[in-house]
């Protein structure tokens, strides 16, 4: 008897045999979820802070600590320790006067980065395609901040393939042909999943298979990117959910 029959990619003619995601705004709500630790934060050390504002600032931090890595500005360092880094320049911007706060307070508010929580059709729709596809994160997080993130939120990954694997962060080709290298596949066996259409863009520049979903609210009401997919991908969901009945329909139904 034959097995169930997977999603073939039309950008790859591969079939495809892992669909991995982007994590942070793609699985996870970054932006209430570090919002909901500045807030405690906050409230430990008598401080007054619009703690929405300061996960936005944080989070654009992000790109410009990773482009000096990728640029060979400075050697491949984890994502925890350039969040730190940029935790200490976003907390002097939106304090200027505080207490003295331990290096361990700071340490344990980076930590908010690790236990964010998943949008409500993440857990769903994930372990729906885990019945027929290798599921895991490609993501720019460390092995280990992933690692926790699926065990505070319940993502049931089969694979974590942290940025600390491939030593390298997207959009750089080596993080996407490196993560399908270590999972024994062709990179158009590989679909990503992601809220990003840059992410996508580089990703099936690399030769993977490439599925859109929309987190319009990833940056709050007012967001005005990656609202609609933009590229030519394989799928274009309306949810992980909706991917995950798109990836288990049966071509002959």
């Amino acid at each position: 008897m034959s097995g169930p029959v997977a999603f073939c990619s039309p950008s790859t003619g591969k079939v495809v045999r892992a669909v991995l995601f982007d994590t942070f705004g793609t699985v996870v709500d970054w932006r209430g979820g570090v919002a909901e630790h500045v807030e405690a934060f906050a409230r430990r050390h008598g401080l007054t802070i619009d703690a929405l504002q300061f996960a936005h600032d944080w989070r654009a931090c992000y790109q410009p600590s990773l482009e000096a890595v990728r640029s060979g500005n400075r050697p491949f360092v984890l994502l925890d320790e350039l969040h730190r880094e940029n935790l200490e320049k976003v907390l002097a911007q939106h304090c200027r006067q505080t207490p003295a706060i331990s290096p361990n307070e700071l340490d344990r508010l980076n930590k908010a980065w690790h236990y964010l929580p998943p949008w409500p059709d993440s857990i769903a729709g994930i372990a729906a395609i885990k019945s027929r596809y290798i599921t895991g994160p490609l993501s720019n997080a460390n092995t280990s901040l992933l690692l926790d993130m699926a065990r505070y939120s319940g993502i049931p990954w089969d694979v974590i393939i942290g940025s600390d694997i491939t030593g390298c962060y997207k959009p750089a080709p080596r993080s996407y042909l490196r993560t399908a290298e270590l999972l024994g596949l062709h990179p158009g066996e590989v679909m990503l999943a992601a809220a990003h259409n840059t992410d996508l863009a580089a990703a099936q520049r690399s030769g993977l298979a490439t599925a859109f979903i929309p987190r319009r609210l990833e940056y709050g009401p007012r967001q005005q990117t990656d609202l609609h997919s933009s590229g030519s991908w394989d799928l274009d969901a309306a949810s992980i959910v909706d991917l995950a009945a798109a990836l288990l329909r049966d071509p002959g139904a």
